[in-house]
């Protein structure tokens, strides 16, 4: 039997394809390799992937029902880590159609293969862009999430209102995680920590956004994949709950569960800069700047389900990090 990872060639994916493979699981991995950002830094973490026996890697684009069909049929899966999507908030206000196919249309093709082919357990990536204008702090699954703010974050609550349905109708065991701010070596060019590096080293000054005043919960990807790993065998049981009982909107008699999966403890967006400043040596040009359409001003994940179901907590705090980042950046770029 193979565990199925989508995105495998994307940050996380990538990460836990490794880590999957390193404890002698097979591993199926689909990627498009498309060129949302460099391609080259897909490939590269693909490279590392396939040193390891048991990988068999596919190129092919999720939205493609017959491929993603012939995918399940022609494979013994147990599980599924579905990672692969259209990432970004801000392209997101671009090219809208990019989310309804990779992440509505392909989300729906890796559920009928999930239901057609009796996979034990789907795990599957939803995001913090989901809280939108949430006030409550810290952000829980328990709190209703209807008021986003980008088609990013409808693309990933849709992803979750079509999981529990297919949990109800089929039995197909489903797990969401709310992902919060991922960052780390290998990282995304998109993401603050990559952006500022970057423009760091080239003289450049860096973006920040409303004034800096910005909170997130950055989570460091060692964190996120180790979470990832021991969630993949907390499959949901069908009938711990009745609809009688007033469900909470993470509740269900379905087999169905829904978690964040973040660092718990916020940093303010000048703290992280500050971490990045130190790691590099070099004090950052600033350009400050007004709030983005379809950004929120802070993130904060309540995660005490989430380590009462696995018992892990988050080890690496965001000075760190950086330090882990920065070091890779240097290697990967020979500065």
């Amino acid at each position: 039997m193979s565990v199925l990872v989508t995105g495998a060639a994307g940050f996380i994916g990538a990460e836990v394809s490794k880590r999957l493979l390193e404890a002698g699981q097979n591993v199926i991995g689909i990627d498009s390799l498309n060129d949302y950002y460099d391609v080259s830094l897909k490939e590269a973490r693909l490279g590392l992937i396939q040193q390891h026996a048991g990988f068999t890697f596919l190129k092919l684009d999720l939205a493609d029902r017959e491929a993603v069909e012939k995918v399940f049929a022609d494979n013994e899966i147990s599980h599924v880590i579905h990672l692969a999507a259209q990432a970004g908030v801000r392209y997101s206000l671009e090219n809208p159609h990019a989310y309804a196919d990779a992440n509505m249309l392909g989300f729906l093709n890796i559920l009928e293969g999930c239901r057609h082919h009796k996979v034990e357990h789907l795990v599957y990536a939803s995001s913090s862009s989901v809280y939108g204008l949430n006030a409550k702090v810290p952000f829980s699954t328990k709190d209703g999430v209807d008021h986003p703010v980008s088609l990013y974050a409808a693309s990933k609550k849709s992803n979750e209102l079509m999981a529990h349905t297919y949990s109800h109708l089929y039995g197909i065991p489903t797990t969401g995680l709310r992902f919060f701010t991922v960052y780390g070596p290998w990282g995304r060019p998109d993401m603050a920590m990559y952006k500022f590096t970057k423009a760091i080293f080239e003289g450049k000054s860096i973006d920040v956004y409303n004034h800096g005043d910005l909170s997130r919960d950055f989570t460091y990807i060692d964190d996120i994949v180790e979470g990832i790993i021991r969630i993949k065998d907390v499959v949901p049981q069908a009938g711990l709950k009745s609809a009688a009982e007033g469900l909470a909107p993470d509740e269900s008699p379905a087999p169905y569960s829904l978690y964040n999966i973040g660092n718990g403890s916020p940093v303010q967006l000048m703290d992280f800069i500050s971490a990045v400043e130190k790691a590099t040596g070099i004090e950052a040009k600033k350009n400050y700047m007004d709030m983005q359409p379809g950004d929120v001003s802070q993130t904060w994940a309540d995660t005490e389900d989430f380590f009462a179901a696995t018992g892990y907590r988050p080890q690496v705090g965001v000075e760190e990090g950086a330090r882990r980042f920065v070091e890779w950046y240097r290697n990967y770029f020979s500065i």
